[in-house]
């Protein structure tokens, strides 16, 4: 299951997060070495976007509350469909239709 996952941390200065934010890296790049997680980016100014590819919601859920514990934010997150899954959905459709 893929989901894009957009931080938007509190509004704490930088400077007093250093130490959160360096944790964040040590514990995403387990996740990125286990493919559970596709790619992560640091936003411009402050924040991340990660794309999570994982089993359920209820694993999903277990890492954005390890990821709040770290560095406490807002999460916006997306349910994505792969390419493949999303041009087969389509097909069907078209199939239907005729």
């Amino acid at each position: 299951m893929l989901f894009l996952v957009i931080s938007t941390p509190r509004p704490e200065k930088p400077t007093t997060m250093i130490g959160s934010r360096q944790h964040y890296w040590d514990w995403i790049n387990p996740l990125i070495a286990k493919g559970e997680v596709k790619s992560v980016y640091a936003k411009v100014g402050r924040g991340a976007v990660a794309l999570f590819d994982v089993d359920s919601n209820e694993t999903l859920h277990k890492y954005i509350n390890e990821w709040l514990e770290i560095v406490p934010a807002h999460m916006e997150i997306h349910a994505l469909i792969d390419v493949e899954n999303a041009k087969k959905y389509l097909t069907h459709q078209l199939s239907e239709k005729a």
